[in-house]
């Protein structure tokens, strides 16, 4: 019974340490990619055609870009970049070894999120606020992004979702969190039970998320 309790309690310790790491690697990932996905999918917005910043050439390579990347598998990225990971960062191990990578992949899938819900705005909105004479930063931020609130946090929710399983696979390469747990100890060393409740946390964690977003884009909807 005594090892029982002993595996239990390491088991417990695992498990919370995993937790922090997963919590680590979404959290400063999703800010910084935020910080640029929202930008970017406002600046693809404003370079097509028609818009104030009409712009072929940066508009085009910006999707190409952004299709590429996407295009890409988060595990195959993940080991693509471990050389540029290494100059950035200095390590590819770890939490600070994954945000690099994780970065890369969810920026641009944010901006064409963003992109999709600025774009939902109603023209007509625009239209006459542009006809008033305001400027086109204020009807940026005043206007499409208060009016595509609703949408952009569905869209972030679905984005912190994916992440979530980035962070899961990168477990492999000793990233941390709850996929390295999931396959350190459910895997190789063949404890089911280590597996099952890793995934139950898992499903608790997208499902909350999930539950939040809505809510508050519901809430934000009626406002």
């Amino acid at each position: 019974m005594s090892k029982v309790n002993a595996f239990l309690e390491e088991w417990g310790s695992y498990l919370w340490v995993a937790l922090i790491e997963t919590f680590q690697m979404v959290s400063i990932s999703l800010v910084i990619s935020i910080l640029i996905g929202l930008p970017l999918g406002i600046l693809l917005v404003l370079t097509r055609p028609g818009k104030s910043l009409e712009n072929h050439f940066l508009n085009r390579f910006l999707n190409i870009i952004i299709n590429v990347i996407r295009s890409i598998p988060f595990i195959i990225l993940l080991f693509f970049m471990l050389p540029f990971t290494k100059f950035v960062v200095g390590t590819t191990i770890g939490v600070k070894g994954v945000i690099v990578p994780l970065v890369v992949f969810t920026a641009p899938y944010i901006a064409r999120l963003m992109e999709t819900s600025l774009l939902e705005v109603d023209r007509g909105v625009v239209e006459a606020y542009e006809a008033m004479g305001i400027k086109t930063k204020d009807i940026i931020w005043n206007v499409m992004v208060r009016e595509a609130r609703p949408s952009i946090i569905l869209g972030l929710t679905i984005a912190t979702i994916g992440l979530i399983g980035a962070t899961a696979m990168a477990g492999l390469v000793g990233a941390g969190g709850l996929g390295d747990l999931a396959y350190r100890f459910g895997h190789l060393r063949y404890e089911p039970s280590v597996m099952y409740t890793t995934v139950a946390v898992l499903i608790i964690l997208v499902q909350g998320l999930q539950s939040l977003g809505n809510v508050v884009a519901a809430k934000l909807k009626k406002d």
